[in-house]
């Protein structure tokens, strides 16, 4: 974790923790690093996109004065999904590509999130040199003069291969079919009803009209209930909900219930293994997923692997070990066939596709994966590592393992972001698991490692 990059880019408030003039020094210091060594007559092109917040305005031709003053080309895909800016930076031969976006976040936050020319997320090492080059390490770098300054270049037809790309990832037409889906009023806004209305839905679209403060707000993939209500309202047989930059996507039955990204998994994990398709039996979840999950899994005759908290974890393990499916349960899902990154419209598709293809409702193919009720806490901690290893701390948890047995777990783990350690617990009712999320909160508390006082219960 770094000191401004964080496990999904550089995110915080708006001119308050991110800056325009730290965007471009980013833009300054990516146009530099892959102009370096170019050949005579060589270009360095730097694809980027952002979502609708007002401030990606701002960031965008920050970014691109800073990519530009430095040697590079930048094209601009305007608004759009972080997906489509992995997609063109990977079959495109960009050198790297920007998304502009701080994904579920209110409106008043905002990130950029760099891609490598293979459309994964940078390397530790690059992000490195680029906070190096942030806290003034490696002094100033040079200007291109000339005909070697870059140029910036409309590239809205980049978002329209996207599309169809999409749509060409579908055999089955979706005709009939009437899909709620609701854009979060952020990147999926430009493109999700297009893609749906191609493949021949009747779509019934919700939050879809941005105005540069209404992203993610009471909306999406972190507001469920308003795509719930919908569904219903409308009699639909489905709905999708996407995040603020579409790389996320949940789901909603035709009775308004939750289909969460480990469910997904489950789903189109059965599908695609049923079908010879899921790599190795194995499915790549984070420590995060449900243990409802895991027994549905077992039950299947799946195999699954376990990564720390991230889709960028899961992507690693998927392109080492080459598995097909992977993802988390906030509704990061990988579908390494077609993506490097989560792709919450792509996501939505393989869904309707494994619904389509079985002649079963989302509500039949989901209904075996039962999730067992969970419990988070966030404590706010003066230190997370030593409140992490202390041994009292470690021993309630151990006593917390032991009581749960089989039928129940307990994780502790600090925040990669924030002051917090987070203590989750999952168990067949949510008594039991409120009972073992106190039981360790309090230890944590009296051991004197907690900032705010919380009452004693």
């Amino acid at each position: 974790m770094g000191k401004y990059f964080g496990t999904d880019g550089y995110r915080g408030e708006a001119n308050v923790v991110l800056t325009a003039d730290a965007a471009f020094r980013v833009g300054k210091f990516l146009g530099w690093y892959y102009s370096r060594n170019k050949k005579e007559g060589e270009e360095t092109r730097i694809v980027m996109g952002k979502d609708t917040r007002r401030s990606s305005y701002m960031f965008e031709y920050a970014l691109a004065a800073g990519i530009t003053s430095t040697g590079a080309d930048c094209y601009l895909m305007h608004v759009t999904t972080t997906p489509s800016v992995s997609y063109e930076a990977r079959t495109e031969d960009f050198d790297c590509g920007v998304m502009i976006s701080a994904s579920h976040n209110p409106y008043y936050d905002n990130g950029i999130k760099i891609i490598n020319g293979a459309g994964e997320k940078l390397s530790d090492d690059i992000i490195e040199k680029i906070e190096a080059y942030l806290d003034g390490k490696m002094g100033e770098l040079p200007l291109a003069t000339g005909t070697k300054i870059g140029r910036t270049v409309d590239f809205a037809a980049g978002r329209n291969r996207y599309m169809g790309y999409l749509i060409a990832t579908e055999t089955r037409s979706f005709r009939g079919r009437r899909i709620a889906i609701d854009c979060s009023n952020g990147s999926a806004s430009s493109v999700a009803k297009s893609v749906f209305d191609a493949l021949g839905a009747d779509t019934h679209v919700i939050n879809n009209t941005p105005n540069g403060t209404n992203i993610n707000d009471r909306c999406g993939s972190t507001h469920i209930e308003a795509l719930q209500h919908y569904v219903i309202a409308e009699g639909c047989e489905v709905g999708f909900a996407f995040d603020g930059d579409a790389d996320r996507c949940l789901a909603v039955d035709e009775n308004g219930c939750l289909v969460n990204g480990d469910q997904i998994m489950y789903v189109c994990g059965r599908f695609l293994n049923e079908r010879g398709q899921l790599h190795k039996n194995t499915i790549v979840t984070t420590v995060m997923s449900n243990l409802g999950l895991y027994k549905a899994l077992d039950r299947a005759g799946i195999r699954y692997e376990k990564t720390a908290v991230g889709d960028r974890y899961v992507y690693e393990n998927m392109s080492a070990n080459h598995f097909s499916l992977g993802g988390e349960q906030s509704g990061h899902i990988i579908f390494s066939r077609h993506a490097t990154t989560g792709d919450g419209i792509l996501t939505a598709l393989k869904i309707m596709e494994a619904c389509i293809e079985q002649g079963k409702s989302l509500k039949e193919l989901a209904g075996d994966c039962v999730m067992y009720p969970q419990v988070l806490e966030n404590v706010r901690v003066t230190d997370k590592e030593a409140a992490q290893k202390d041994e009292e701390v470690l021993a309630a948890v151990r006593a917390a393992e032991q009581a749960l047995g089989d039928d129940g777990r307990i994780l502790v783990r600090a925040s990669g972001t924030e002051p917090l350690v987070r203590v989750m617990v999952e168990a067949v009712n949510e008594e039991t698991c409120r009972k073992y999320v106190d039981s360790v909160v309090r230890v944590i508390q009296s051991r004197g490692f907690a900032e705010e006082e919380r009452p004693m219960l």
